[in-house]
C-alpha cells in the first residue's frame, strides 16, 4: 500500500515533513544520475558540499568516494555512527518517468539513493537542532555493491579517526508495508562467497569417449555431490546455500573437451559452517576428479562476511522503532542469505543493521517499467513516502543514544 503524508505515523517530526519536497528532489536527482562503486565522484561531491552548507564538518576520501559529517550538540563523550550507501547497479533501468537513469548501463535498483536522502534529512535536522549531548557521524558509504567500500572506509581509518560507540545502518524492503520496521538480533544476512573450479581432462572425439577423459560428468558428479555437504556434513540446524550458477565448457557438438570450468556462490551464516563447505568443497572437487582420471584447480574467495546484529544495539534500535511506528509496526526480520557489507562495520564496531518497508511497489509514477518493484529488478523505484518516516527513526535513534548514560 502507498501511504500518504497525512497516513504518516503522528510521531514523524513536523521539521521533516516540510523539508520532504526538498529531500524527494535530492534523491531524484542521484537516482538520475547513478555511479557505480568507488566511482561515486558526483554524488559525493552533492552530499559533501549539502552537508556544509548546513553548517556541518565534512571530511571527504574515506575507502576513496566516501563522506563523514561531524555534528557535534552539546557537550557529551558519547558519539554515534549513521550509515547511508551510495553506490549504483551496473544493469539497464526499464523505467521512463522524468527522474529515470541518465546512463546506460547504471540504475539505482537497490535504493541507495533513498538511503542517502533519509540520512541526509535527518543530518539537516540534527545540524539545525543541535540538541543532543555529544557527537553524531554520518557515515556516507561507497561500494556496497560488491566493492566492499565499509572494509575500505575502515582502512582508512574510520572508527580511530571518529571514535563512536556504536554504529546503525538501514535499508529498504520492498514488499513490506510502508510504516514498518523489522530487525532481529544476532545473523541476519549471510555471508558471500564465489568459487571457479576447472576440470581438466582429456579431449577427444565425441564418437569415442574411450580414448580420452571427459569433464563433462565430472562437472555434472560434483553438481549432484556438493549438495550432499548441505544434506550430510552440516548439522540440521545449521544453513548453507551452495549454488553453482554458471557451467562452460566445449565448441562443438562432436569434441568432447579439454576441460570444464564451474562458478558459484556459497551463503552462510557462519565462518565454521563456511569453513565445513569449503574444506569438503574441496575435496570433493579433487578425490571425484582423480576418480575419473582428471585433475583440477579449486579457487574459494570469501567476499562479505555474515551480517551479525549485537544484542544491546539491536534491543536498543527495537525499542526506538516502538516509539516512532508503534509495536504493532515493529517486525521481527526473517534472516535472507543475501550479503550485505555493512557487516564489516559489525565486525569491527557494536552495532544493529536493519529495514524499512518500502510498499508493493504502487507509490511507481506512471513511467515505471513493467516488472515488480523488487530490490535490483530494471523497474523498481525508492518509495519517497518513506523520507521523512526514516529520517525521524534516525534522528531520535540518535538523541535517545546519546542520552543515555
Amino acid at each position: 500500500m502507498t501511504v500518504t503524508r497525512n497516513e504518516l505515523p503522528p510521531t514523524i517530526l513536523p521539521a521533516l515533513l516540510e523539508q520532504a519536497d526538498a529531500m524527494r528532489a535530492f534523491r531524484r536527482d542521484i537516482h538520475a544520475h547513478p555511479e557505480l562503486c568507488f566511482q561515486e565522484e558526483r554524488t559525493a561531491d552533492l552530499i559533501a558540499q549539502t552537508l556544509r552548507n548546513w553548517g556541518i564538518e565534512v571530511h571527504t576520501g574515506l575507502g576513496k568516494t566516501g563522506v563523514v559529517g561531524v555534528i557535534k550538540g552539546r557537550p557529551g563523550k558519547r558519539a554515534i555512527g549513521l550509515r547511508a550507501d551510495m553506490d549504483a547497479l551496473p544493469m539497464t533501468e526499464h523505467n521512463t518517468f522524468a527522474h529515470a537513469s541518465r546512463h546506460q548501463g547504471r540504475m539505482h535498483a537497490c535504493g541507495h539513493d533513498g538511503h542517502t536522502a533519509m540520512l541526509m534529512a535527518a543530518a539537516q535536522h540534527l545540524a539545525a537542532s543541535r540538541n543532543f549531548d555529544g557527537t553524531v557521524y554520518v557515515v556516507f558509504q561507497p561500494a556496497e555493491e560488491g566493492g566492499g567500500g565499509a572494509r575500505e572506509m575502515i582502512r582508512d581509518g574510520l572508527f580511530t579517526r571518529f571514535p563512536m560507540d556504536a554504529i546503525f545502518g538501514m535499508h529498504n524492503w520492498p514488499g513490506m508495508e510502508v510504516g514498518e520496521f523489522a530487525i532481529k538480533n544476532g545473523p541476519c544476512f549471510a555471508s558471500s562467497n564465489e568459487f571457479l573450479i576447472t576440470i581438466r581432462g582429456k579431449g577427444c572425439h565425441g564418437a569415442m569417449p574411450h580414448l580420452g577423459v571427459d569433464p563433462v560428468p565430472i562437472a555434472c558428479q560434483l553438481v549432484q555431490s556438493f549438495q550432499t555437504i548441505l544434506t550430510r556434513n552440516m548439522r540440521p540446524i545449521e544453513t548453507g546455500v551452495i549454488s553453482v550458477t554458471m557451467i562452460e565448457a566445449g565448441e562443438a557438438t562432436n569434441v568432447i573437451p579439454e576441460s570444464v570450468t564451474m562458478q558459484g556462490t556459497v551463503r552462510t551464516f557462519t565462518t565454521d559452517t563456511l569453513d565445513l563447505i569449503e574444506t569438503r568443497m574441496r575435496e570433493m572437487t579433487q578425490h571425484v576428479c582423480a576418480a575419473f582420471g582428471a585433475t583440477a584447480d579449486f579457487e574459494f574467495s570469501r567476499n562479505y562476511p555474515p551480517t551479525i546484529n549485537h544484542p544491546a544495539e539491536t534491543a536498543f534500535a527495537r525499542q526506538v522503532m516502538y516509539e516512532v511506528a508503534g509495536a504493532d509496526k515493529v517486525r521481527e526480520f526473517e534472516p535472507t542469505m543475501d550479503a550485505e557489507d555493512f557487516s564489516y562495520f559489525l565486525q569491527a564496531q557494536a552495532g544493529a543493521y536493519f529495514v524499512i518497508g518500502n510498499g508493493d511497489g504502487t507509490h511507481r509514477e506512471s513511467g515505471h517499467g513493467m516488472g515488480p518493484c523488487m530490490l535490483h529488478n530494471p523497474s523498481y523505484d525508492f518509495n519517497d513516502e518513506l523520507i521523512p518516516l526514516g529520517a525521524t527513526l534516525w534522528v531520535k535513534l540518535a538523541q535517545r543514544w546519546l542520552a543515555q548514560d
